[in-house]
């Protein structure tokens, strides 16, 4: 029953204007940052971690900001899933790295985008699909009422959705191997023996192995991707990885990724994902950063 309300409550949304959307997930941001639920809680607790020498004004302004950020996206999404090529062209206000978007998807290698937890990660998967052939990762939701609505969104854009799985890697593989591209987000816990401590901010953070493993069957391009919110819409960024990423040195490849990500967020640390824990595990049984 809960799934079935929130689908319906998100199918009430994708009629609202972006305008509207936006309007009022701020709103609700700025009651959920008053109200210091768990996602406040835990995105002060990252912020911390990750800016230790910003002033703590300056930290709990950006905390608040992320706070409507995030109820925005929850907000403006809906109308993604069922927008045109051409509404979601109107709103790109600017596509910086261009050129790096078409030197990648030009050659006859496959392009790994790496496309963190930032601004509004759909707007990403939804304009490169409308641009080249894809396929992504993705992981259902926890409610099942909203996992094949949700799907069909995403794939009536031209995209293919493969599970985290090791079936839906393959899949990956061998869309890289015909010179496709792939879509991954690299900023989550992976499981237990899919992933590496590697340094995020400065903190021992959980790093999945999986783009250095893609990275050593063959020959990619990599690319770092975030469609930011401004007025009106997006921009997009389209950033080069740091050569070390290519690394057969796992090491050295993962410091790399987690860099990638920190140039990501530092476009705008307000839209990043602070509400998620990722610092939960720590290395040799340390303790939480929640607890």
């Amino acid at each position: 029953m809960k799934g079935y309300l929130v689908l319906c409550l998100l199918r009430c949304l994708e009629w609202l204007p972006l305008s509207i959307s936006r309007c009022l997930g701020k709103l609700v941001g700025s009651i959920g940052y008053r109200l210091n639920g768990r996602s406040c809680q835990v995105a002060r607790t990252n912020l911390k971690l990750c800016f230790p020498s910003v002033a703590e004004t300056i930290r709990e302004k950006l905390c608040q900001e992320r706070m409507e950020h995030m109820a925005q996206t929850i907000f403006e999404t809906p109308r993604l899933w069922r927008c045109s090529p051409l509404w979601l062209k109107k709103r790109t206000t600017e596509v910086y790295g261009l050129d790096n978007f078409k030197q990648a998807t030009k050659n006859d290698r496959g392009t790994i985008f790496v496309v963190p937890h930032m601004g509004n990660w759909e707007v990403i998967g939804l304009w490169l699909a409308h641009q080249t052939k894809i396929t992504s990762l993705y992981e259902p939701p926890k409610l099942v009422a909203l996992e094949k609505w949700i799907r069909t969104c995403r794939q009536s854009s031209g995209a293919t959705l493969v599970p985290t799985s090791p079936k839906g890697i393959a899949e990956l593989l061998k869309a890289l191997k015909k010179g496709e591209a792939a879509g991954i987000l690299p900023d989550q816990q992976p499981p237990i023996g899919s992933g590496k401590f590697s340094t995020f901010f400065g903190c021992p953070a959980f790093t999945m192995t999986l783009i250095h493993r893609l990275i050593q069957r063959g020959k990619v391009n990599i690319l770092f991707c975030a469609a930011l919110r401004v007025s009106g819409g997006w921009k997009l960024y389209f950033n080069r990885p740091d050569e070390d990423i290519f690394s057969s040195k796992q090491e050295n490849s993962l410091k790399a990724l987690n860099l990638g990500v920190e140039k990501i967020v530092l476009l705008d640390p307000s839209q990043y994902l602070w509400e998620y824990e990722r610092f939960r595990h720590g290395p040799k049984g340390s303790p939480s950063a929640y607890e």
